[in-house]
């Protein structure tokens, strides 16, 4: 069974600091080979369509009045016209809603016909976002999203749910993934921050280098495996209004330092693509910006494969960020600066587009030359997937689809993730108690799921996977009916488009609360993602606070569940809390893995991935300059987020001890060798992350107070003690100075774990 063979594998890569592979190649000297004979038997306009990608809805049947048929149903007329005649290379997306694995069929059956009658030179390449698991085929199996895979600080974890998720992927004949997202979770009111794996460059780069190597195999992809896509090259995450594709202001030492370290480790892991940034980043587009894509990306690294626009992209050049005079320019810039395929994706826009970048080849706009390379790129990625082979019945070979051992590696995902940050005592709860359940989060999956969900946006409960579970479902499943009193108390809804709330019901709440031991409040988020997820504060909305404050105004203990995509500010409720649990977006399983930590079946060992910030206009991250803390008069305490990056509590307690490092000096291209000794000090098996910061104490520009520069993360038995080795190169040392290089340079430096130090000098 697959996961049985992932769990065996998985063994032995635990630690986070694992090597996954370095500067990957998946192609062959054979596939080059065959891709320059390819170009050679191509047509200019044959070449153009590979460039192509189109949106499934173009090529789906529709009734009289435009709508889309169900069970969706492809349109053969259409295929001709869009890859017979327009060579159209690439499709994507599923309608609007979750398809089964029969209606998954008939469209691959529909798209792959083509090319399986030889009416075309090259198959196409299927992509979707698969982000959480294969969240647009029924029955498939849903994570965490990844800002809560980021909270396990596990990479062996990370890799088990890309190859299950890759899995799944293929067993609806999709051959590439719209995954993982690797921008920098650096600015909370990015309406995609769920999407991210955190703030810290080094977590990300780590834990993203797991999920495309399960995605894409250790050795090569196969039958069970998928294409990759980075998201989004590079700076989307960091709009200065905080509004989804809006600009970003990036210093070049903070691009390379913290924004496209991930991207090159995903390189070298042999990521197959990637998609580009739809915003603009000091005032360039991303997707015509020459020495991102050109000159880093594909020259400096050796990114062998294609680069994707997101969706209309091309076009928005013109008709948003006005870079371009007219369509035909946009295309002639996006291509030149480096991007190999336009998501166009509607009709008529990709006839349109296919013709005025054919015109564009033709008077020499874009060279042939460019344009070879792009499709070579792209045919490169189809050869190595294996579209050129024969395809099998895809619903009926893949028997671990939506199986209980997927179900049970998202339950452990959820498990890993979920956070405790606050706790006086009342958690565990006492299974003989009567338990309020409560708050606008509690009782249905979109909530624990998030956007990106069976919809785009993820906030239509009916088509919720079947036989999952809601908070509330999980807690009366777990003690019973009668022991568990259900108030809603609160309503989230949209509002002219923007989040709101407000209370209801609020005396059902209050009689009920009368009647409970324990409140279980949960708070939080409405699915959203992109410009429909655009807030205009990070602080919880009134109603929410207001339902908090009634809660604790019971005098009954009150577990604050805080189930959100990024955090939100909870600063006026957090004291009066017995317990604060922070849940993330945590997936079909979400429910239950909740309860088990809640009542002590299993113990918590999620980290935050982010700074968890206090003030709605005081943004502050874990690796700031010693600056951001100076207080009045040289005291530096002023760095006072809610909690920490890198914290979370358990039900047990953790000591360290015993710090040393191998040598007290070390030169350039040298190590140290940093050991440290880690017991579980109390009466239950428990699972603790082990952190090792860096601090340059002086450098000709200034330092961070420390930097995160390896992870693991341990399991110890009651009273167990484990000793713990980290090697800390020369090369970790440096930092991007003032001359566009990287470098370090000589001084006294520290390595930082929990409370204990340790100094070294690099010569």
């Amino acid at each position: 069974m697959l996961i049985a063979r992932v769990l065996t594998f998985v063994g032995a890569i635990l630690l986070s600091n694992a090597t996954f592979g370095q500067n990957k190649s998946l192609s062959t000297p054979e596939i080059e080979a065959q891709i320059e004979e390819d170009l050679a038997n191509m047509s200019l306009q044959e070449k153009v369509g590979q460039t192509c990608q189109i949106t499934l809805d173009v090529l789906l049947k529709k009734d009289a009045e435009g709508k889309l048929i169900e069970p969706v149903e492809i349109d053969p007329a259409k295929v001709q016209e869009a890859i017979v005649q327009y060579g159209v290379g690439s499709v994507l997306n599923v309608g609007w809603k979750t398809i089964t694995l029969e209606e998954w069929e008939g469209v691959m059956d529909g798209v792959h016909a083509p090319f399986n009658d030889k009416e075309t030179k090259a198959p196409i390449l299927y992509g979707i976002d698969a982000i959480h698991g294969v969240n647009y085929t029924v029955g498939g199996t849903l994570f965490p999203q990844e800002i809560g895979l980021a909270a396990t600080w596990n990479p062996g974890l990370a890799m088990q749910f890309g190859q299950a998720t890759a899995y799944e992927t293929r067993a609806s004949g999709v051959h590439w993934n719209f995954s993982p997202v690797l921008d920098l979770g650096r600015q909370p009111l990015w309406s995609r921050t769920f999407e991210t794996l955190g703030e810290d460059p080094f977590l990300v780069s780590e834990m993203g280098k797991a999920i495309v190597c399960g995605y894409q195999g250790d050795g090569g992809i196969n039958s069970e495996h998928v294409a990759a896509c980075m998201k989004h090259f590079v700076g989307y995450s960091n709009p200065s209004s905080g509004r989804d594709r809006t600009p970003a202001w990036i210093p070049e030492k903070y691009m390379h330092e913290l924004y496209l370290p991930p991207f090159k480790a995903a390189v070298e892991e042999g990521a197959l693509t990637v998609m580009i940034n739809s915003g603009v980043v000091n005032g360039i587009p991303g997707h015509e910006n020459y020495e991102l894509l050109t000159e880093i990306l594909k020259n400096e690294w050796g990114f062998e494969g294609f680069a994707v626009s997101d969706w209309e992209d091309f076009i928005m050049l013109h008709t948003v960020h006005r870079t371009a005079a007219d369509l035909k320019e946009g295309i002639i810039n996006a291509i030149n600066a480096g991007v190999d395929m336009s998501m166009v994706p509607l009709a008529p826009q990709y006839q349109e587009y296919c013709k005025l970048a054919l015109e564009a080849v033709e008077e020499g706009s874009i060279s042939e030359e460019r344009l070879n390379d792009a499709v070579r790129r792209i045919l490169r990625v189809k050869y190595i997937v294996g579209l050129y082979e024969k395809r099998m019945n895809q619903a009926k070979k893949y028997d671990d689809f939506g199986s209980e051992q997927m179900h049970q590696l998202a339950l452990e995902s959820a498990l890993e993730s979920i956070t405790l940050l606050e706790n006086d005592g009342v958690l565990p709860l006492n299974k003989n108690q009567k338990v309020l359940v409560t708050g606008p989060t509690s009782d249905n999956l979109i909530y624990l799921n998030g956007a990106w969900t069976h919809t785009w946006q993820g906030d239509n409960p009916l088509f919720n996977t079947e036989g999952r579970l809601s908070v509330r479902e999980a807690m009366e499943v777990y003690l019973g009916e009668g022991n568990v009193l259900f108030s809603q108390g609160a309503e989230l809804y949209l509002d002219e488009g923007f989040e709101a709330s407000k209370l209801s019901d609020t005396e059902d709440f209050k009689a009920k609360a009368a009647q409970s031991d324990v409140i279980v409040l949960c708070l939080g988020e409405f699915p959203c993602t992109e410009k429909p997820g655009d807030i205009r504060s990070l602080n919880l909305d009134a109603a929410q606070l207001e339902l908090a404050k009634m809660a604790y105004a019971t005098g009954k203990p009150v577990v604050l569940v805080m189930i959100e995509g990024r955090p939100r500010i909870i600063r006026d409720i957090v004291d009066d809390a017995s317990a604060i649990v922070q849940a993330y977006l945590p997936g079909d399983f979400g429910g239950e893995a909740l309860t088990q930590l809640l009542f002590g079946d299993a113990n918590f060992s999620g980290k935050l991935p982010y700074t968890y910030q206090k003030y709605d206009g005081q943004i502050e991250f874990y690796d700031h300059p010693r600056s951001v803390s100076r207080h009045k008069a040289n005291h530096f305490y002023a760095f006072d987020p809610q909690w920490e990056f890198g914290y979370g509590l358990s039900y047990t307690t953790f000591e360290y001890s015993n710090l040393q490092i191998d040598k007290s000096t070390i030169e350039e291209g040298d190590s140290i060798i940093v050991t440290l000794d880690v017991t579980n000090t109390g009466d239950r098996e428990g699972k603790e992350v082990v952190q090792l910061y860096i601090r340059d104490h002086y450098a000709s520009m200034t330092p961070a107070v420390k930097s995160l520069k390896a992870f693991e993360k341990v399991t110890l038995g009651a009273k167990d003690k484990k000793s713990v080795k980290f090697v800390i190169a020369t090369e970790d040392l440096q930092f991007f100075g003032k001359d566009g290089e990287w470098i370090s340079e000589p001084g006294m430096f520290s390595a930082i774990i929990e409370t204990l130090t340790a100094d070294f000098e690099l010569k």
